[in-house]
């Protein structure tokens, strides 16, 4: 899975589920062996052997929702990070409804309750701009940059419709499209732009600075409207696409730096931008 993604810990009752929320696919990913503790009341080592002799009763069964399954590194007790099968919500109902327990009840419930959560902002998108601001606030981050932030979630979406649109739909094209695009403005890969602000699975616009956030969005909109104008077909044509569309914002970058006499590329994080802001805040209160 070639994509950034936003791991965090969520509480079920009194044990905790990891998960993983994937932006480009708008879906969570959970640890199946979480829930397969919660629903027999077991420790996780028993879990591990309970969630074999489910898998091979499905795969033998034929079932999609194992032969589908995903693994992503999670972290573990001992703070390490281990390579663990995770499923949708979709698969997870399916392997629940192999799990005979009096828990699966409130557990689909709380399922429930994330899948209405995107939908509601499916219907209406305001509730989504909502929780992400709050989320952003609660990290730190100022309005200025939340506003950047939130401008190119829209551009980026539009980007990859657009790709869409032109045949590209394997999810390892999006990433060499991305690469293109960042290369190009920016003078560096993807990995190496991360590497710069010292990330690792980290998301990068998470940790760009207004200004970088600002100039990915005029090459993401570049690459939107030239591809729109051009009506590439395929990968080969639609990176020719995103390379202009990153010129564009290079150009900018340059003039940029010319009249700020600085680099606009920062090895600045997320960490240090949200501790200056919040620096600048305490400042304010002491006025």
């Amino acid at each position: 899975m070639n994509k950034e993604i936003k791991k965090s810990i969520v509480l079920f009752e009194e044990r905790h589920v990891r998960n993983v929320w994937d932006e480009e696919e708008e879906k969570y990913w959970l640890s199946i062996v979480d829930v397969v503790a919660i629903l027999t009341d077991s420790d996780y080592q028993t879990a591990r052997n309970y969630w074999k002799i489910i898998k091979k009763r499905l795969l033998d069964e034929g079932s999609e929702s194992v032969t589908n399954c995903n693994q992503l590194k999670l972290p573990a007790s001992d703070g390490k990070n281990y390579l663990t099968d995770v499923a949708d919500t979709e698969q997870i109902l399916r392997i629940i409804q192999s799990i005979p327990s009096k828990k699966a009840e409130p557990f689909k419930r709380w399922l429930a309750k994330l899948g209405r959560e995107r939908i509601d902002e499916m219907i209406d998108p305001e509730q989504a701009i909502d929780r992400a601001v709050e989320h952003y606030r609660r990290l730190g981050y100022n309005d200025e940059w939340i506003n950047e932030r939130l401008k190119s979630k829209v551009v980026r979406k539009e980007l990859t419709d657009e790709w869409n649109r032109s045949g590209i739909i394997d999810e390892r094209d999006y990433g060499v499209l991305t690469n293109i695009i960042t290369k190009e403005w920016s003078g560096k890969t993807v990995k190496e732009y991360k590497n710069f602000k010292n990330l690792k699975k980290e998301n990068l616009r998470d940790n760009m600075t207004a200004n970088e956030i600002a100039l990915n969005s005029l090459a993401e909109t570049a690459t939107t409207s030239i591809s729109k104008e051009k009506n590439p077909k395929g990968l080969q044509q639609s990176a020719d696409v995103a390379k202009r569309g990153g010129n564009v914002a290079r150009v900018a970058r340059e003039q940029l730096e010319k009249e700020l006499g600085k680099p606009v590329i920062t090895s600045q994080n997320a960490k240090d931008l949200t501790y200056i802001d919040s620096l600048l805040s305490d400042n304010d209160d002491d006025e």
